[in-house]
């Protein structure tokens, strides 16, 4: 089986490697190729069996799965291109939100699928989320199943909680990341704690957290009333929250709603007026 992947930025790229570093693909069963060509040479230096294509087309028809990793707004590019070059039995799999299944179906006419992964994946955990379009064969479902299981637990959602699963799965981890270097850099200004101590104590807070949450001992309520013994010090801190948190996640929610439907929106202006093409 032949895997190929068109853009190997970020998501990309953390994919391909996840999929190298858990066996669960040979380098050699990966075909890859980037806009800028260099980013693609440079996984080529430390993975020196894959093969890299400096366009495309070359990609797709070699492909028995092709994952574009590519931005909303440049997919009807890449579909022109690649288009007729992608067999019928090839699968295509979208990691981006905003591209519906149906506007995947319209602009090629092989099996498509929808998977958005994490960058947890990359240490071979977390959650990937899956659509299948009613083309994809069970064959093809059960492949594309077991790539995601050794890196990930994957969960299969509809259409309608496409975005906010996203928000939990994909941008979850950079929205903790960032409260999380928030605490830290208050701490050091607060107190004499450095700030590399700081970093490795929440840290190993974060690590010991997610082994317990993994034990499902506590839901995340009984967590928070187990630490927040009556009239003690982390009931302070929960007041804080209390106090300034306010409606922050349901805007954020809004916010990264709001910006997956203009997303959704200027892809429609752009298939409007698309026939699909014959793989």
């Amino acid at each position: 089986m032949n895997v190929g992947f068109i853009g190997t930025g970020n998501m990309g790229r953390i994919l391909l490697e996840a999929f190298i570093n858990s066996n669960t693909l040979e380098e050699s069963q990966l075909y890859i190729t980037n806009r800028s060509l260099a980013k693609a040479l440079d996984i080529k230096k430390i993975y020196p069996e894959i093969n890299v294509f400096t366009n495309a087309a070359d990609v797709a028809s070699r492909s028995d799965i092709l994952f574009i990793c590519v931005k909303p707004l440049d997919f009807k590019k890449v579909f022109d291109e690649v288009g007729k070059y992608i067999s019928n039995d090839c699968c295509v799999v979208s990691i981006t939100s905003p591209l519906s299944i149906q506007q995947l179906e319209s602009n090629v006419s092989c099996m498509v699928a929808r998977v958005i992964p994490s960058i947890t994946n990359s240490a071979f955990s977390g959650a990937s989320l899956i659509s299948y379009s009613d083309r994809v064969t069970p064959d093809m479902q059960v492949t594309i199943n077991s790539l995601f299981e050794c890196i990930s637990n994957p969960y299969y959602i509809d259409e309608k909680v496409t975005r906010v699963a996203s928000d939990l799965v994909s941008c979850g981890p950079a929205f903790v990341a960032y409260l999380l270097e928030r605490m830290i850099e208050a701490s050091t200004e607060e107190t004499l704690i450095d700030k590399e101590l700081a970093v490795d104590l929440t840290t190993e807070m974060i690590i010991g957290l997610g082994k317990l949450l993994e034990t499902k001992k506590f839901t995340l309520p009984e967590l928070i009333e187990k630490v927040c013994v009556k009239g003690g010090i982390t009931g302070e801190g929960i007041k804080v929250f209390d106090k300034h948190l306010g409606t922050m996640f349901n805007e954020l929610f809004i916010s990264t709603n709001n910006k997956f439907l203009e997303d959704k929106e200027l892809i429609s202006k752009q298939n409007s007026n698309v026939n699909p093409k014959q793989c």
